[in-house]
């Protein structure tokens, strides 16, 4: 069950002087993505078909990640009346589709599942931790705050059963890495380009500059603070130490990939 429901929300605190556009598009491409966590939830039931601990919490979480989608789908419709929150999801939910009736997991094992499902949560938890600090409206860093921490609370969830099924499948630190590694990349893939386009474009669809439409707006709102502690999440789930020097050279490593990457959408823009 949700811990907190559409009504926790202060709508009536909605400021449209306060909206900005930039975000406006960004929460439009999220809401659909977030909207869509009923079919997650059925691909991971189908991934842990004998194991009801996980599709219980599957199932919760499922139903957390929507109710994220309609938070964010009816802010956008606020600060946009035009926007069509059904249709731009009914085009996405056509386009993006996943094996629901999936016997073994995508990722080769089941702990590898849940090493992905993790990384997915380290970079939502840090996704709406920065919107919420980035953004004025008051309404919208309302919203992001409950989605963060829900985000959070759900790394913390997939990590247990991870720590779980790594005593039953030893799956060692290269395999998580390789895991890890490859769903960092499908961020670049077309579920988040085509959830903007969906959102906020008419006409073709043209990944590669809806990619680059999302990543400028998504990418300025980071601080270093968000990598860092996105990091230690991400280190932890694939088996190094969160606090260690590796650490802090990654840290550095990526938060200067981020801060050079959104200067060059900026200017390209």
């Amino acid at each position: 069950m949700a811990r907190w429901s559409l009504d926790d929300i202060p709508w009536d605190r909605f400021d449209p002087a306060k909206v900005d556009p930039d975000l406006l598009a960004v929460a439009k491409a999220a809401s659909l993505v977030e909207r869509n966590g009923g079919d997650y939830a059925t691909y991971l039931c189908s991934v842990f078909a004998d194991d009801p601990k996980i599709q219980a919490a599957a199932r919760a979480w499922g139903a957390e990640e929507v109710q994220h989608g309609m938070a964010l789908g009816r802010w956008a419709r606020l600060a946009d009346p035009a926007f069509d929150f059904d249709g731009a999801f009914a085009r996405f939910a056509e386009a993006i589709k996943l094996p629901l009736d999936a016997a073994e997991s995508v990722r080769g094992s089941r702990a590898g599942e849940l090493v992905a499902r993790c990384m997915v949560e380290v970079g939502t938890s840090s996704y709406y931790t920065a919107l919420a600090e980035q953004c004025r409206e008051p309404v919208l860093q309302a919203i992001c705050r409950k989605i963060a921490a829900d985000e959070h609370r759900h790394y913390k969830l997939f990590y247990t059963h991870l720590e779980r099924y790594l005593a039953r499948e030893g799956l060692g630190f290269w395999g998580r890495l390789r895991v890890a590694a490859g769903r960092i990349g499908e961020s670049e893939d077309d579920e988040l380009a085509f959830a903007y386009h969906a959102a906020n474009e008419n006409g073709p669809y043209d990944r590669a500059a809806s990619n680059r439409a999302y990543a400028r707006r998504a990418y300025g709102c980071y601080r270093r603070p968000h990598v860092e502690r996105g990091l230690a999440m991400a280190f932890k789930a694939i088996g190094l130490d969160p606090q260690g020097r590796l650490h802090r050279i990654a840290s550095s490593l990526a938060w200067t990939y981020i801060r050079t990457r959104a200067r060059r959408l900026a200017r390209a823009a």
